[in-house]
């Protein structure tokens, strides 16, 4: 089964870190993201751009609205994922707990839905 391992956490904390700091959590994520690769369980990941440079798209009644920033003020904003095979939420449980960020925000676990082809 896949899970999407949502990745949030606050980018204030980022902002804040020494560029030695920052170095240490990004080869942290690279030693992950090697091993997660390496036991064949990484289906797809990436970093997302901060949320300065999100668009939300609104429809209602048929009118276009976009603006900027995400939809919602919160503390901790979705700054990457990882698509991962697990045989159930335990599995994707123990991946998401080594994922560096785990330590400081939070890590959202989604099953994926698989639609069967008619």
């Amino acid at each position: 089964m896949q899970y999407l391992l949502l990745i949030y956490e606050s980018e204030k904390n980022w902002d804040t870190m020494t560029e030695a700091e920052q170095g240490k959590v990004f080869q942290e994520y690279m030693t992950f993201t090697q091993e997660l690769q390496g036991s064949g369980k990484m289906k797809a990941g990436d970093a997302l751009q901060p949320t300065s440079t999100a668009t939300t798209v609104r429809v209602r009644d048929g009118k276009l609205t976009r603006t900027d920033g995400p939809f919602a003020e919160t503390r901790e904003q979705l700054g990457g994922y990882y698509l991962v095979e697990a045989k159930d939420l335990d599995e994707a449980t123990e991946i998401a707990k080594k994922i560096p960020s785990a330590r400081w925000g939070s890590i959202e676990i989604r099953p994926v839905v698989v639609f069967q082809n008619a």
